[in-house]
């Protein structure tokens, strides 16, 4: 499996843990309607998913990831 198929996967999974859980769990406390519970779940969840990408440096391919509660990137 490639790199870059490596971080779409872990983009789609980060990103649907996350929408899952406040979805069906956070967001049943606060909003009636479900149009609304998905659309504030997806919002929300944008914002605090954590984004994967490859970097391409003398060292070769690696994989990043930058999110909102670490400070700079990371290296995978």
């Amino acid at each position: 499996m490639s790199l870059k198929n490596k971080t779409l996967l872990y983009n789609f999974l980060s990103f649907a843990i996350i929408f899952i859980v406040l979805r069906f769990f956070v967001m049943s406390y606060f909003v009636d309607t479900h149009f609304l519970k998905s659309l504030l779940s997806a919002i929300l969840t944008m914002v605090l998913a954590p984004k994967f990408a490859v970097l391409k440096n003398k060292e070769g391919e690696q994989i990043m990831m930058k999110w909102v509660f670490l400070k700079g990137f990371k290296k995978l």
